[in-house]
């Protein structure tokens, strides 16, 4: 069955709001046991939240566009209390800690099944309203956390598939304690200046395939996440991603740093990062562990962001683990393997642990390093963000930086250093207080 907004009275004319007839529409598909909620193309469809059921597919036409309103008040899912959580008094990239339940919700759905958002249509997440400080480099919004586009919760059976998600003010789909989700074909398409905007967060999911989309976001692409308000859903686990294309103002792949939960098993392979200011980022800052992960096939190309505003300086890969707090009691990074990898940027490899760190059994085969200058920003600094202090310290570029890990193996590692690139470098390979570390048939080019 075919459930058309407009007979339910959606007006589509990007002007009126038409949450009530989309709303209607999806409730009653809900309520015949399901089929194709559809918004028709050539329409603008302005809303505020809605909620999503079981047996729904929602599915926007070539040319349909989803807006969010733009008022606050209508995304108000609760109904009591503020419409919006206090005014930001630092900066997110100074202070953002976030248990992973948000105050507004733009589509929402939770104990469901079997739900999809599909077509070739266009939600849009109106990212203006939530503005607060603008500069050059960086747009912080007004509070935090802010409007996900999709947070959708204990949903099983869950298909995204084709449809570009653009100018959301905060992580674009988050999911929490969602199993069996395939997610393919997507474009997510935000902007580069917009703290906090994520691409895709699984958060404690399982069985998750996010297969050949293309993602443009700040801060992160593709972040896998445990955050403290779900911990009842296990472990985020079983999770595959491929063929995807990823540009970040942050890290194009990221785990953490909302780490309370075990991460495991999981592959990506055959993606290309680029313009990206971290490429691979294992930012573990809490009581889970990171384990039984392979990165394989990937090319990545990094490039400095404004420094003080956006984590990271330009690692192709990133693994650091560090307390979040002097009370932190922090899991472990084990059992990760990196293999045939060409980085090109301006920053070498940094593995990172604080004292009572426990990274070990690091892998990588057949890598390639590149360091290339890109952009005129500071070449100086080691970000370590978020820990205990500042996070950043002066330092020169190295190929490869590692420190407090244990077990780590480079077979066939090379790495060419271009000539406006060789002041910036002292020492090549820096390693300190990492038993067992070995380096087989590594190159300068």
């Amino acid at each position: 069955m075919i459930y058309d907004v407009q007979n339910y009275g959606a007006v589509g004319d990007g002007v009126h709001n038409d949450t009530a007839a989309i709303q209607a529409a999806v409730d009653d598909c809900a309520e015949n046991g399901g089929g194709r909620v559809l918004l028709g193309g050539g329409h603008v469809y302005r809303s505020g939240t809605l909620i999503l059921r079981s047996h729904v597919e929602l599915h926007l036409e070539a040319g349909a566009v989803l807006k969010g309103s733009d008022h606050l008040e209508d995304y108000n899912l609760r109904g009591s209390g503020p419409v919006s959580p206090a005014d930001i008094t630092r900066p997110t990239y100074e202070n953002c800690e976030y248990a992973g339940a948000p105050a507004l919700y733009f589509i929402y759905a939770k104990d469901c099944e079997y739900i999809s958002i599909t077509g070739q249509g266009k939600i849009h997440g109106n990212e203006k309203i939530f503005h607060g400080t603008v500069t050059e480099w960086h747009i912080d919004g007004s509070f935090y956390p802010r409007v996900p586009m999709l947070f959708l919760e204990h949903v099983s059976h869950l298909t995204l598939h084709q449809i570009t998600l653009t100018a959301s003010a905060f992580w674009t789909v988050h999911l929490v304690g969602c199993e069996d989700v395939l997610i393919d074909g997507i474009r997510i398409l935000n902007s580069l200046n917009m703290a906090n905007c994520d691409g895709i967060d699984p958060d404690h999911c399982r069985n998750v395939r996010i297969t050949g989309c293309h993602i443009e976001c700040a801060d992160d692409c593709i972040v896998f996440k445990n955050t403290a308000s779900a911990m009842q859903y296990g472990p985020c686990e079983n999770i595959t991603v491929t063929g995807c294309t990823l540009t970040s103002t942050s890290a194009a792949i990221k785990f953490g740093t909302e780490s309370e939960a075990p991460f495991r098993n999981i592959i990506v392979q055959n993606c290309n990062i680029s313009r990206t200011n971290r490429g691979i980022s294992l930012q573990l800052r809490d009581k889970g562990c990171i384990e039984n992960v392979i990165f394989s096939g990937l090319n990545i190309d990094t490039r400095l962001f404004s420094p003080r505003h956006w984590w990271g300086k330009a690692e192709p890969i990133a693994i650091t683990a560090l307390r979040r707090k002097e009370t932190t009691e922090l899991g472990c990074i084990r059992n990760i393997t990196f293999e045939n990898i060409n980085c090109t940027g301006e920053n070498g490899i940094l593995i990172y642990g604080d004292e009572t760190s426990d990274i070990s059994d690091i892998y990588f085969k057949n890598l390639s390093l590149t360091l290339t200058e890109k952009t005129s920003w500071p070449k100086n600094t080691k970000d370590l963000r978020p820990c205990i202090g500042s996070g950043l310290a002066e330092d020169t570029l190295h190929v490869l930086t590692a420190h407090n890990a244990r077990n780590v193996t480079l077979e066939n590692l090379h790495w060419r250093t271009e000539e406006a690139m060789q002041e910036y470098v002292t020492e090549e390979i820096v390693v300190t207080e990492c038993p067992g570390f070995k380096m087989n048939t590594g190159q300068n080019a």
